[in-house]
């Protein structure tokens, strides 16, 4: 029997609050030891509102936040959907040319970025001329002590932000709105706009509602099972990420728990973090795990405190799982790794493996009101067992790619019913009991340490150079990211393979992200073909 949840008709802003009334002293943000809890995180949203609403933002206006895990940024997306306006969320390892095209394909007139990006900042500022740009210090919600140490690291040069405003000149200018912000918005109004691949593998900006974001929290919570009001979360996942969004921030701060952020941290160090900070609850990509059994430091540890697993991101290998509920028993835990599927579309995960039930290769059964299908290339539904692409439909799926409609028309597809199904470009099938299995991404996208990457941006960045006849771009695997970018290059003959080699490395630097920087570039005198003519990925993913 499929179950069915009453979702509330509330802003993103208005549900928080809610819960934040029913537990006004429950602990909400930890940040390095610093405990804020739901009485001051409201106080400190509608503050950071009041601010914004002085610096001029209406509704609908598109804010750029462009930082890490801290707690500006979580008061920022509140206060952002408090005065209705729409929070465009931006990795802040983006390279510039991604931030420009990010900031102009939604018309931003605000940023918010790391203070230690100012020089990036900087350059991004002299393109598109925003109205404000707050340069924000992660140090200026850490305990004196902590703050000493990380300025201490920083040896007395903190980043130079001429031309910006600081959080706390921001800030100031809540003391000029005196009146009480109350906005009128709509479940079905944008509440965010977070970026993926869409079905081709071109970056586009995805609508994400409030009803989306609340849908998915209390599907979470439903399919979880087991989670109570201050439990512990360690959220690393980024909050410009829809697992860290959804799930890490969102969906942890609706049940009335505890969301322990940082700013940055190692995958090899999360066992440390786990001791430290003692969480209920792990929500991580495949790579943070891998990291922990590789590292074996777990080993007659006690995890007791850990009751619930969750993985996501990208695929968790059958063995890596059984290793780790292993290591989870051995430890005196009773959790035991659940993995999910989703996709940015629909925030994040759309299906979880149950706690009563263990298919070690499947990704779980659907949410609440989520619906599955397997389709074969002529749209019609294939018997139980038989691998097609997954298509999907519920509360979480996006509104749609902004300012794309062939890109959204070609994803939510409505059926003869008038059922609007989201088509992933992902491979699966269901079985007879309804649980999913994952089998591959039609698109060509590389996940490293759980983040989506398309190779496509790559290429194109290589390709324009005048020396480069032809190239491609692959995953390969690696044990902790998952994945890593390998890029080869077929260059003009009698070019110089090592000059050419920095100047493709320069040129990426300055349209491509950290993360989705090649680790590695190879040259060849040709690429190898499929018997069709087209390049074979598979033969250059399947190299040493």
């Amino acid at each position: 029997m499929k179950r069915h949840l009453d979702y509330p008709q509330l802003s993103l802003y208005r549900f928080l609050l809610k819960t934040a009334r029913q537990y006004p002293d429950f602990t909400a943000l930890e940040y390095y030891g610093r405990k804020i809890n739901y009485r001051r995180l409201i106080g400190e949203i509608s503050r950071t509102a009041r601010a914004l609403t002085a610096m001029g933002v209406k509704k609908g206006d598109s804010i750029s936040i462009c930082l890490p895990n801290i707690p500006q940024a979580v008061f920022l997306f509140y206060a952002v959907n408090k005065v209705g306006a729409v929070a465009n969320m931006i990795h802040p390892l983006s390279a510039e040319n991604e931030i420009v095209r990010y900031m102009q394909l939604t018309e931003s007139r605000y940023i918010f970025a790391l203070d230690s990006t100012a020089d990036k900042l900087r350059k991004v500022c002299m393109r598109v001329s925003p109205e404000k740009a707050v340069a924000v210090g992660a140090d200026d919600y850490m305990l004196p002590h902590i703050k000493a140490g990380y300025l201490a690291k920083l040896k007395g040069k903190k980043p130079d932000i001429t031309g910006f405003d600081s959080w706390s000149d921001f800030i100031k200018g809540a003391k000029k709105v005196t009146n009480n912000i109350s906005i009128t918005t709509r479940p079905d109004d944008t509440a965010a706009i977070l970026y993926s691949g869409g079905t081709t593998g071109v970056p586009k900006g995805i609508m994400l509602t409030n009803l989306n974001f609340n849908a998915l929290a209390m599907q979470s919570i439903d399919g979880c099972g087991g989670l109570s009001a201050g439990d512990r979360m360690l959220s690393v996942m980024p909050v410009f990420h829809g697992f860290g969004l959804g799930v890490c921030i969102h969906t942890i701060l609706v049940l009335g728990g505890t969301a322990v952020i940082l700013p940055k941290f190692s995958a090899t160090d999360f066992d440390k973090l786990l001791f430290k900070y003692r969480p209920n609850i792990i929500a991580g990509v495949p790579a943070i795990y891998e990291a922990l059994l590789t590292k074996g430091s777990l080993v007659h540890k006690d995890l007791s405190f850990i009751h619930t697993v969750i993985s996501g991101g990208d695929s968790l290998s059958v063995s890596t799982k059984i290793k780790l509920n292993k290591l989870l028993s051995g430890c005196c835990s009773k959790a035991r790794v659940r993995e999910g599927y989703g996709l940015t579309e629909c925030v994040t995960g759309s299906c979880l493996s149950p706690a009563d039930a263990y298919k070690p290769e499947s990704v779980g059964l659907p949410y609440a009101d989520t619906f599955y299908k397997i389709i074969d290339t002529d749209g019609r539904e294939v018997p139980a067992g038989e691998t097609g692409e997954i298509i999907l439909r519920g509360p979480s799926v996006m509104k749609g790619y902004y300012k794309a409609p062939e890109e959204t028309a070609n994803a939510l597809r409505p059926d003869e019913d008038g059922n609007i199904w989201l088509h992933t470009g992902d491979l699966g099938y269901m079985d007879e009991d309804g649980y999913v299995y994952f089998r591959q991404r039609l698109k060509r996208m590389i996940v490293s340490g759980g983040y989506n990457i398309y190779p496509q941006n790559i290429e194109e960045v290589i390709n324009s150079h005048r020396d480069v006849v032809m190239c491609a771009a692959v995953g390969v695997p690696d044990k902790i990211m998952g994945e890593l970018v390998r890029a080869y290059v077929v260059a003009k003959e009698g070019v110089n393979r090592e000059v050419l080699r920095t100047e493709l490395m320069d040129m990426l630097k300055k349209e491509i992200a950290v993360y989705a920087l090649p680790r590695e570039l190879r040259f060849r005198d040709s690429l190898p073909k499929t018997l069709v003519g087209k390049i074979d990925y598979l033969a250059l993913k399947a190299e040493e």
